[in-house]
């Protein structure tokens, strides 16, 4: 049984946890809580971890084709009554969106034409970057050492971003995956950070959204800890992105446009 104790802040809460034999022991909880985001005449909720609000928001519209730029944006602020709602303007002069919340693991497209319609919208990705395997084979234990909700709580996935030497330029976590990459594009588009000539690690699989992201994103490497799904590999081929999963225990699977992996001479 466990009783809830209160907050440890915004992003966990504690609880006590009875053990056989009677032994209790505090565990830290992650928090999932609903984001309202209300856009033009539109409302979106997503369920995520509170923190980078701003930044989830911008990389979802983004990420959803709502936004193709931050100037888009004409007005986001915070609800004053709630610091979980956030009201946005956009431009309303721009093409309407190729699709807009159609891809998720529980309900997904109304069929595969429609799939490869959306794939095709996105257009390839263009990108020189080359990264090598043994820099590859760093990225986890690196980007582990900056997971602080997930040492907290043990409910966090992550998203970074690496440069061709294995330098982590950002780190954001969410009891969400794709929250958590929404959240680091939105970082990246708010500050202006390099995409194109950047990779992104993901801490869980891969699956066809996290794909379309990565491509709407320009991220030209998605290297993952878990495996891919098949739609992914298929869409990671078509879209010109090098996919890479496994990768831990130094490994890594290679499964599109491996010419990115190069091999040190």
């Amino acid at each position: 049984m466990s009783v809830a104790i209160g907050f440890a802040d915004r992003d966990v809460v504690q609880y006590s946890r009875s053990f056989p034999g009677g032994r209790l022991r505090r565990d830290t909880v992650v928090i999932e809580r609903p984001l309202k985001i209300e856009v033009n005449e539109s409302s979106y909720t997503l369920l995520r971890t509170p923190g980078a609000d701003r930044e989830l928001c911008v990389g979802f519209l983004f990420t959803e084709g709502l936004i193709e730029k931050l100037g888009d944006i004409l007005i986001l602020r915070q609800c004053p009554d709630s610091a979980d709602s956030l009201t946005v303007k956009v431009s309303d002069t721009r093409e309407k969106p190729s699709r807009s919340m159609l891809i998720t693991s529980s309900c997904g497209l109304c069929g595969r034409e429609d799939i490869e319609a959306m794939v095709d919208a996105l257009g390839r990705v263009e990108s020189s970057l080359q990264v090598s395997p043994e820099m590859m084979y760093r990225l986890p234990e690196t980007v582990r050492a900056r997971q602080e909700l997930f040492d907290l709580t043990g409910g966090a996935h992550a998203s970074a971003f690496f440069d061709e030497d294995g330098n982590i330029l950002g780190v954001k976590e969410d009891v969400g995956r794709h929250n958590a990459l929404d959240k680091l594009i939105g970082q990246a588009i708010m500050q202006e950070l390099p995409m194109n000539s950047s990779g992104v690690f993901l801490s869980g699989r891969t699956s066809l959204e996290m794909i379309v992201k990565a491509a709407r994103a320009r991220i030209p490497v998605v290297a993952a800890v878990g495996a891919p799904t098949e739609i992914a590999a298929e869409a990671a081929e078509r879209l010109g992105i090098t996919l890479c999963g496994f990768l831990r225990d130094q490994r890594l699977s290679v499964y599109t446009h491996g010419w990115r992996i190069r091999e040190n001479v």
